[in-house]
């Protein structure tokens, strides 16, 4: 039997695939954090979808990128509120600079092992 043209075929998978799902995510992140806060919405909205997708990646490579956006996001947003706090006493204008800098090597480092194929390895 043939198949038309218009018909859909029902066994090719739908949507991006989980690697691109990752350079998605990596990429809203990268945009909030590199906009300074002024294009938050999109981390998050990285978060979120690390969030929905996590369950959909466990035993795979890509499982590692997903724990490493969502500690990435938590511990930023932690030392930056405390940067925030600190602020008053002018010492939280070197630390919020200081995760900033976090913040950005720790994108880097996840999105080039994501194009090595690998899991980014624990630690800062």
């Amino acid at each position: 039997m043939m198949q038309d043209e218009n018909t859909p075929d029902f066994h090719a998978s739908p949507g991006l695939s989980q690697g691109q799902l990752i350079h998605v995510m990596y990429a809203l992140f990268a945009i909030g954090v590199l906009s300074a806060g002024f294009l938050g919405a999109t981390a998050i909205a990285a978060v979120v979808m690390a969030y929905l997708k996590r369950g959909d990646m466990v035993g795979t490579v890509h499982a590692g990128h997903i724990d490493w956006i969502i500690r990435t996001f938590w511990w930023g947003l932690l030392w930056l509120v405390i940067s925030a706090a600190l602020a008053l006493i002018f010492v939280g204008y070197v630390t919020g600079l200081v995760v900033y800098i976090w913040l950005i090597y720790r994108l880097i480092k996840g999105w080039l092992a994501h194009f090595s194929g690998e899991t980014p390895l624990p630690g800062l």
